[in-house]
């Protein structure tokens, strides 16, 4: 519902003015001139070409796009712009209400000198929701810092196919880990209140990960019990738990409907259905593509007509769609001024919640710090917290400082890119300009061995990411042959569309590593010298092969500014690795797609191959030990909307300090449709010395056991439900189970329990821990 001050507004404007709100316009500055100018690279669809910025805007405006995200701009030029922005919409149009500005924020807020957070992936790893929210807040800070309104994050996809390019921008398989991660992460951004936080907004609505042969932007083919029950779940706990503001659209289409023209998506499921009150944005140049791809609008005003009839409010990036054709819609009658004016004023509430319709303006200082210490030392600690020792034989790690002489070795041992994501401002931005500075200072693997090894350290590239240029490997073999030990660095290179192995518009039909980087592997392992892998990736490829030849595998995903640093401390010990990996490492891209929480039925191996994966969902090694015991479940008959405590006891046995990852599946034996072999419902991440122990007990509501029906409506049956504690989806420590009794019983309202509540108390002296839900 609108307030006094909106109705006000609105019913002043002109059809022209009420459009200009639904439009962002991307705008730069003329290097040589400071001149502002329309931005270049957009996907001009009916605009004037030769339109200046006074132009567009002369009817206001909605958004700005990407102010300090598309160019190497610093933070007190990006303030100066947006000021001087600001000034000309208040002062120099009919109604003077300001614009909010969007920039991407997956890995950071994605500008000029920001710290760069590790990737999706990396927080998925740390299984730490109170982590990745102290992360959002962060970037809030930063954002508000220059300016900026709305960012383009969280992803809440739910990865299906390691052949995708986007799974580096993905938190997890698992739709109960992407919720509660991404509900941590829009608190964080959207802070106590939109006055002082920053607009989240959640992508891609919906099941955008599951497309057809992992390739972006292809159809998706999902039921409505799949869709609802995994790909729906992220998105609904982000609304019902973090009061989510922004909603982005998918571009793919299901079924035959285009994300970006889907009423039943982003009105009946979002707005009816769980209470959204915010604005649903369109992915860049979407409504655009219903016309140009899809094919399901002949002219760019039938375009902006199916998606505005959708609940699409907001065109992004340019005003292709809801400029011009979109007033063309009005007044033939393809949109009537009723729709107009409802988006219309969902903009202008946002505008007045955030504090824009009363003061636009930001400090404008000589210098703002975007990487200031904290920040840094913040990145290092999710780095840190999400590596994954994914195998470690005999104990090769952790390695001794003081080891002789150390070979390091591998196409991302010594790039700082590497380390970085696709959406970082290096690999995004500054990648495209010549002459970018570097922003921030980026630690490479080789940079943490240097500063922690007190022997030789030596360093060979070997071969390149890509490419098929062996001369380098015959030299690295020989460094590793002299050297104690050999730490090889491999995996990706982030790129937009092709430009690297990983990212946006980067998928591939072959997971096997790039390139000859498994061949300068075996090459290393050869020699006989004792060996290291870390793997610098943005999906989980299939290194089966090195998995059996190599003594010790880390996975580091993209660990941002600081992820050299994490992985030579994790590597000599100063930090005792304790990620869990968020995907499944399947044995081909012939597997995908592929997820741990299938059915029965997709356990059924190939003719000459196994389905069994090769690291599973939840696995990660430390260098202690932990055990699991007396598991109690109370009552082990529950009424239907009733509550189950599962409690257990987890003692560290080791030698050392260590966290472990507790989690928590159960199976639902017998349903009236199918249901998957396990479902994550629980998890909780605690520390624990040598010989302490300590009780986790989880609180599981019945509701959680909902799923959707035959006639597609969210039900709770009674039957028989297993149990299972441990350490990943594989290593089931505890098992037991309870009887749902009662009769089936339809879950609806706002008091639906989408999370379980854990605690953990130690068994000595230290106080009691509690997850956040």
């Amino acid at each position: 519902m609108s307030s006094d001050r909106v109705a006000r507004l609105l019913s002043q404007m002109t059809r022209e003015e009420k459009a200009a709100q639904l439009v962002s316009l991307w705008v730069m500055t003329d290097p040589e001139t400071g001149d502002i100018l329309p931005y270049e690279g957009t996907f001009v669809a009916s605009r004037d070409n030769d339109a200046t910025v006074t132009e567009e805007m002369r009817h206001g405006l909605g958004q700005f796009t990407r102010v300090l995200g598309s160019a190497p701009l610093t933070a007190a030029d990006g303030v100066r712009f947006i000021n001087e922005l600001q000034r000309q919409l208040v002062e120099d149009t009919r109604l003077g209400i300001p614009a909010m500005v969007h920039e991407e924020c997956l890995t950071g807020f994605m500008a000029l000198g920001a710290t760069t957070f590790p990737s999706p992936p990396n927080w998925g790893s740390t299984w730490d929701p109170a982590l990745l929210e102290r992360v959002g807040d962060a970037i809030r800070i930063q954002m508000r810092s220059v300016g900026a309104h709305q960012g383009l994050a969280p992803v809440l996809d739910v990865v299906r196919d390691g052949r995708w390019g986007r799974v580096e921008e993905c938190i997890s398989e698992d739709p109960y880990l992407v919720g509660t991660m991404g509900v941590a992460y829009i608190r964080g951004l959207q802070g106590e209140g939109p006055d002082t936080g920053v607009i989240a907004t959640a992508k891609h609505f919906a099941g955008h990960a599951f497309s057809e042969g992992g390739r972006n932007l292809a159809p998706v083919h999902v039921g409505p019990r799949e869709l609802a029950d995994v790909f729906l779940l992220p998105f609904e706990m982000a609304v019902k738990q973090a009061g989510l503001l922004s909603v982005m659209n998918a571009y793919h289409d299901n079924d035959g409907v285009p994300a970006a023209a889907s009423h039943e998506l982003l009105t009946e499921i979002l707005r009816d259905r769980w209470g959204f009150d915010g604005i649903v944005v369109a992915d860049y140049f979407s409504i655009a593509y219903l016309h140009v791809l899809h094919g399901v609008a002949a002219t760019y005003p039938e375009a902006a007509a199916r998606a505005l009839a959708a609940g699409l409010d907001v065109e992004l990036p340019s005003p292709d769609c809801y400029g011009q054709p979109l007033l063309d819609a009005v007044e033939t009658g393809l949109v009537s001024d009723s729709d107009l004016d409802r988006s219309a004023t969902r903009v202008l509430t946002i505008k007045e919640r955030l504090g824009l319709l009363d003061n636009p303006f930001v400090p404008a200082l000589d210098e703002i710090d975007l990487d200031p210490p904290a920040h840094r030392a913040l990145a290092l600690e999710v780095a840190e917290k999400s590596i994954v020792l994914l195998k470690n034989h005999d104990g090769r790690l952790p390695l001794d400082p003081s080891v002789g002489s150390i070979a390091v070795i591998g196409p991302n041992a010594d790039s700082a890119a590497a380390v970085l994501g696709n959406y970082s401002f290096a690999n995004h931005v500054a990648a495209h300009f010549a002459s970018a500075p570097a922003g921030v200072e980026v630690r490479t693997v080789l940079d943490g061995i240097k500063r922690l090894a007190s022997g030789t350290v030596g360093y060979a590239r070997g071969c390149d990411v890509v490419g098929d240029d062996a001369s380098g490997i015959a030299e690295a073999a020989a460094l590793a042959q002299r050297c104690d030990v050999a730490v090889v660095v491999v995996g990706d290179q982030a790129g937009h569309f092709g430009a690297g192995t990983s990212g946006e518009g980067t998928d591939t039909d072959d997971l096997r590593l790039p390139g000859l980087q498994e061949q300068l592997v075996e090459a290393v392992v050869d020699t006989g010298t004792p060996t290291v892998v870390v793997l610098i990736t943005g999906r989980p490829y299939a290194i089966a092969s090195l998995a059996e030849r190599v003594p010790a595998l880390i996975e580091a995903w993209f660990p941002g500014e600081e992820g050299g640093t994490a992985v030579a401390r994790a590597l000599f010990g100063a930090v005792n690795p304790a990620g869990r990996s968020p995907v499944t490492f399947s044995r081909s891209a012939g597997q995908q797609p592929f997820s741990y929480n299938g059915k029965a039925l997709t356990k059924v191996g190939y003719a000459r191959s196994s389905t069994r994966p090769v690291f599973a969902f939840g696995h990660g090694l430390s260098y202690t030990t932990f055990a699991y015991d007396d598991l109690v479940l109370a009552p082990t008959e529950v009424a239907i909307d009733g509550t189950v405590t599962i409690s257990c006891t987890v003692i560290n046995t080791g030698a050392r300090m260590g966290d472990e990852v507790v989690q928590l599946y159960v199976h639902d034996l017998f349903a009236s449709v199918t249901r998957p072999v396990q479902e994550l419902k629980g998890f909780c991440r605690l520390t624990l010395e040598p010989g302490e122990s300590a009780r986790v007990t989880f609180s599981l509501s019945v509701d959680r056991l909902a799923f959707t029906s035959l006639d597609l409506a969210r039900i709770v049956e009674p039957g028989e439900v297993e149990v299972m504690v441990g350490a990943s989806s594989e290593d089931i420590r505890l098992r037991q189970r309870f009887n749902v009794l009662g009769d089936e019983r339809r879950v609806l309202g706002e008091d639906l329990a989408l999370s379980t509540p854990v605690t953990w108390e130690l068994n000595q002296s230290r106080p009691a821990r509690s997850a956040p839900r």
